[in-house]
């Protein structure tokens, strides 16, 4: 064979081979041609024998075409050597639905032998892949409805040399999917001003801050000042932020629609606050306006206006000017400022309970003149007291390692669930100015010493971190600095949390906890386990039953209010024991029970 023909003939095959194109029931759109020359020396050709024989093993064809090969001479006589082969035929693809499931039905022979694979199909980057499997004959595949996503794609291909593999996306237009999809996404806080978009395929969306007030209204988008960023999935972006904020969420629209919405900063910040937004508009020559963001719209201050931001408009901007406001953005055309709300609420009671005190020293000075009612009146004022200790809730006091960023997070979640029922928690995480102005020992002592002054319980989630603490302090009986960063509070705490273990003070003021797949129970120092320590979720009613008062009545309602802290908790444990990007072990995308033939 001539070296510079096979040269070019090689360079004009790999031309033509990366022009083809496959997709499934369809052959290439046009005929593909390739010259192939091979020359023989004239001293090797005797009449009636063999010559020898040429192996061309590089042609690719689509599934169910016809390759016709055709031989003749140089210079050409009149005999020539045609041959057509029939490849197999493409396997016959097709989806069903049966109720909440999807068949994927493949109809081939059933000596055939084929490989299918279910992947993601990403816009950027390489296909995710999901379930791949080597199968025989014909095939009936069940998918739950759950797991269809539009980029979802299905691959198949006969187990045979150079095969070519067919691709189908046949739930890119399919509206379950797109529901999915969405179900499906999460924003996830990396930083102060950085969070991400994960999901499975990527989609049209933008994204812009809002605030969320207590009380169940809807959150106000801060557009303007800010405006709406594109987002992409698994990219980083950024909020131009100085500080967070629990009550700043962010909505996620697609399409005018919103789709998604959370307030990233609540977990590791604490519950929503009584706060006030306001915003500051900065015109030219320094001219500047405040309006304070409401339901009804943004109140302009001062105003004579009847809002509750209206009737405190004077204090707010004296609060403003003193500094007592936490500023959340700031650029050469406005600014955001969040001023607390609690001084004020606290005045506004005071008067009443004030009203209260009178009215209730001049309904007793009228029963003790009626002697008959007094024991009457002493029995309702003291179920007065009862009910109202119970609706204030017991204090208390949560104490965690902080082993790393990811488990804080899971930590304020925890927090912020226990914060729905009636309990008042402490934890560090949502006192950092104050613990880093009084130092973690003072701060944890002054917290321990009012939690059990008023009944309260203290709550230790121990960790990995936090047992390797504990053994370090039972063996040497003092802390080395530095380990654990200064906000560490698990750390001083073992000062004077070890002496009420040691002298039996422990049981009914201390309470145990870890994380179900995180730690075992049995790897907690034995003197620790004096106490009740519980597993989460997997134990949570018992752990919600010992956070109670301790003659408090078990209520009937605490499995509801149990599951309504799991669900709470769920998505800080997804996110925590399987990162963004990893499928959950046991939920594949593959064939259930109902796959068969």
């Amino acid at each position: 064979m001539g070296t510079g023909k096979s040269l070019k003939m090689r360079k004009s095959l790999e031309e033509q081979l990366t022009q083809g194109w496959r997709s499934l029931g369809m052959a290439y759109p046009t005929a593909r041609c390739v010259l192939l020359e091979v020359q023989v020396p004239a001293a090797l050709v005797q009449f009636g024998q063999s010559v020898g024989s040429v192996v061309y093993d590089c042609f690719e064809a689509a599934l169910g075409s016809e390759v016709r090969i055709w031989s003749y001479t140089q210079p050409r006589y009149e005999k020539e050597l045609n041959h057509t082969q029939q490849l197999p035929a493409l396997p016959w693809l097709n989806v069903s639905a049966d109720g909440d499931n999807v068949h994927l039905v493949l109809n081939v022979s059933e000596e055939q032998h084929f490989g299918l694979s279910l992947y993601w199909n990403q816009v950027q980057g390489p296909p995710k892949p999901r379930w791949h499997k080597n199968l025989t004959g014909p095939q009936i595949i069940t998918l739950n409805h759950t797991d269809l996503v539009p980029c979802l794609c299905i691959q198949v291909w006969p187990l045979e040399p150079d095969s070519v593999r067919t691709n189908i996306c046949p739930f890119r237009e399919d509206p379950r999917a797109h529901r999915n999809l969405w179900q499906a996404a999460r924003l996830r806080l990396l930083t102060l001003q950085s969070w991400l978009l994960d999901a499975p395929c990527w989609l049209p969306a933008e994204a812009a801050l809002c605030w969320r007030a207590p009380g169940g209204d809807p959150c106000q988008p801060l557009v303007p000042p800010l405006s709406w960023e594109n987002v992409t999935v698994d990219k980083v972006l950024e909020f131009p932020l100085l500080k967070g904020h629990p009550n700043l969420c962010v909505q996620v629209n697609s399409s005018e629609k919103l789709q998604l919405q959370e307030c990233l900063w609540a977990d590791s910040l604490g519950p929503l606050k009584d706060d006030v937004l306001l915003l500051e508009t900065r015109g030219p020559q320094d001219n500047r306006s405040l309006c304070a963001l409401e339901p009804s719209g943004c109140t302009s201050l001062p105003s004579k206006a009847s809002t509750r931001a209206a009737r405190l408009g004077e204090y707010l901007l004296q609060d403003l000017q003193s500094g007592q406001c936490l500023q959340l953005w700031d650029d050469d055309l406005g600014a955001l400022w969040a001023c607390p709300m609690d001084k004020y609420i606290h005045k506004r009671w005071a008067l009443v309970w004030l009203a209260c005190l009178l009215f209730a020293a001049a309904l007793s000075l009228i029963l003790l003149l009626k002697k008959d009612h007094a024991k009457g009146w002493l029995r309702l004022l003291k179920q007065d007291v009862r009910s109202g200790a119970a609706a204030r809730g017991r204090a208390a006091l949560l104490l965690y390692s902080a082993d790393d960023s990811g488990f804080e997070r899971l930590v304020g979640a925890l927090a912020s669930a226990l914060c729905q029922l009636p309990l008042r928690v402490a934890v560090d995480l949502w006192s950092r100015r104050e613990l880093s102005a009084q130092g973690p020992v003072a701060w944890f002592h002054a917290q321990r010493r009012q939690t059990l002054q008023e009944g309260g319980v203290v709550v230790l989630l121990f960790s990995p971190g936090a047992v390797a603490l504990c053994s370090e302090w039972l063996q040497d009986g003092v802390s080395g600095p530095g380990a654990h960063g200064p906000h560490d509070a698990f750390r001083a705490s073992l000062s004077c949390v070890l002496p009420d273990f040691l002298q039996g003070r422990a049981p009914g003021s201390y309470v145990g906890a870890c994380f179900d797949r995180l730690l075992h129970p049995d790897a907690v120092p034995a003197l620790f386990r004096t106490v009740p320590v519980f597993t989460l979720p997997s134990q949570l009613p018992d752990f919600l039953g010992a956070l109670q008062q301790p003659r408090a009545p078990r209520s009937g309602r605490l499995l509801e209010r149990a599951e309504q802290v799991s669900r709470a908790l769920q998505p800080a444990l997804d996110s925590y024991f399987h990162p963004p990007g990893t499928p959950a072990p046991g939920r594949g995308v593959g064939p259930g029970a109902g796959d068969g033939t």
